[in-house]
């Protein structure tokens, strides 16, 4: 099939799936209780609906009361059963597949089901919704006419009692329909290559001569392998290379501390970036409108929502409320109920409402990654907005970067502790920091407070990491590549210290 003719089916048979959210735009509390109706009817007779009776849940305040909120830990026993062989314990369908979460850096894994209705109804209808979307608010866009550069995880699959784990993104490379695959690149062969380094050479050299019209990965690794590309070709952008190149549709992190990279090696005004909200877990919102910063949830992908107010959570007082209760500008922490067999599932991600009429969200950070050691609540989100406005008053650029407490010690008092590694360093580290701190209280009265006189927390103390960094700590972790991720902030200094005890031993090699 020629492709302008492709590009033309395809951009036509994907508008009309905007319909279809627009039921759910209208109808939003009304969509998400049927699906959850649908849920518990399904898993009625599985072990877990029969223990807690689904068959007599009419109503979300029933399934509130009866059904206990989960973490991983809660239910693995259930999901090792499962990837021993056994099924229909929370899920009726067959389960084979388990998708080892990456998003973590502790050394022990978790493997989240992945069943057929979720790669169906969840994952593969998200990439096409991704692209509807795109195309409703680009009518001239030819997508098609040329391939999507996708980057997926680093890690094969592997087989392990009839069933099999591995990376989200190699999981779903492998059961991609057919017509996924034609308008992607690399290969499927290159795609799930294990060796990471290894892996980066070859896509390049398979993508190179490729008519590259989109890209899609997570933006920290994605820059690594279009930084190499331009080195080894000597190109100053990316449009020297792939001039049909129209979007870039970015997850996993949070895309302030690069967007201004990418800006220099993607100089078009018009160029677009498209964020998603993707997880192990599942696939949950969109940027629906260009040069956005919200993301639309989508709400009929087999996932049923709950939200935890974070200023309760983990307390005996935690307080759960339905999507229809959200308020707007609340911190909440994500709850689930998915076509996987994921009953109230705590994701550990963090989300604020800028909408409700539609449900818009910005993805603020997680449950774990914060540093609360003083009552300074600090999170992702504010050092996210605080680094981006010391780098631009100072020049600088962000590789990578982490955070920690520094404890109180007999009369000291406590701070906060930054290991930075600069692709381009700032003009002046302490103006660097005096911004960060100052945008920072500017932000969360909280850290304000601690840091008003001095009285709690003195000055951030800031650390220029050496170069690659952090890149060799994740190869040491055997974490390197895909959805991996350097944790940002920590309330403890495990993290840190391994760090800097490695950034010390590479600065005496120097």
């Amino acid at each position: 099939m020629p492709i302008p003719l492709l590009n033309s089916i395809a951009s036509w048979l994907l508008k009309k799936r905007i319909h279809q959210i627009e039921l759910f735009l209208k109808y939003p509390a009304e969509v998400q209780t049927e699906l959850l109706n649908q849920l518990l009817t399904t898993s009625q007779n599985t072990l877990y609906g029969k223990e807690y009776e689904f068959s007599t849940i009419r109503t979300y305040e029933i399934f509130r009361e009866r059904v206990p909120v989960n973490t991983y830990e809660t239910i693995e026993p259930m999901i090792e059963r499962a990837r021993r062989g056994e099924q229909n314990i929370f899920w009726p369908s067959p389960i084979k597949w388990f998708a080892k979460s990456s998003g973590t850096t502790n050394a022990k894994s978790k493997f989240i089901p992945v069943s057929n209705e979720a790669l169906e109804d969840c994952h593969f209808k998200a990439g096409k919704d991704m692209l509807s979307l795109y195309f409703n608010n680009n009518e001239d866009s030819r997508l098609f006419n040329g391939k999507s550069l996708r980057l997926g995880g680093s890690k094969e699959l592997y087989e392990d009692n009839d069933t099999f784990f591995g990376d989200l993104s190699a999981i779903i490379i492998d059961n991609l329909p057919f017509w996924a695959e034609m308008s992607s690149t690399p290969s499927h062969k290159v795609s799930l290559m294990s060796e990471w380094e290894t892996k980066m050479q070859a896509i390049i050299n398979e993508t190179i001569h490729e008519n590259v019209t989109s890209l899609a990965g997570v933006p920290s690794w994605m820059l690594v392998l279009l930084n190499q590309l331009l080195e080894e070709t000597g190109k100053d952008h990316l449009f020297e290379v792939w001039e049909n190149l129209e979007v870039y549709f970015h997850g996993g992190v949070n895309f302030s501390p690069y967007i201004d990279q990418y800006k220099r090696i993607l100089p078009k005004d018009d160029f677009k970036y498209y964020e998603i909200y993707n997880a192990s877990e599942g696939f949950f919102a969109i940027q629906d409108r260009n040069h956005s910063e919200e993301l639309l949830l989508m709400l009929d992908y087999g996932i049923f929502y709950e939200f935890i107010e974070m200023s309760t959570y983990n307390t005996e007082h935690q307080k759960v409320v339905p999507l229809w209760e959200v308020e707007m500008g609340k911190n909440y922490a994500i709850m689930i109920t998915t076509n996987a067999g994921l009953w109230r599932y705590c994701v550990g991600d963090t989300v604020r409402f800028t909408s409700t009429n539609p449900y818009r969200i910005k993805v603020t950070g997680r449950t774990k990654h914060f540093i609360n050691a003083f009552g300074e609540e600090l999170i992702i989100e504010n050092a996210e907005m605080a680094l981006k406005k010391a780098c631009k008053e100072t020049g600088a650029d962000i590789v990578d970067y982490t955070a920690a407490p520094i404890f109180m010690n007999d009369r000291e008092k406590g701070g906060h502790e930054w290991l930075i590694e600069f692709k381009t360093m700032p003009n002046d580290v302490n103006i660097f920091r005096n911004v960060l701190d100052e945008t920072l209280k500017s932000l969360n009265s909280d850290y304000e407070a601690k840091r008003y006189n001095n009285m709690t927390l003195n000055a951030p103390k800031i650390h220029v990491a050496c170069k690659n960094l952090f890149h060799d700590w994740l190869k040491l972790k055997g974490k390197l590549g895909g959805q991996h991720k350097v944790p940002r902030l920590s309330n403890q200094r495990n993290y840190i210290d391994e760090m800097l005890t490695l950034d010390k031993e590479r600065q005496l090699q120097m």
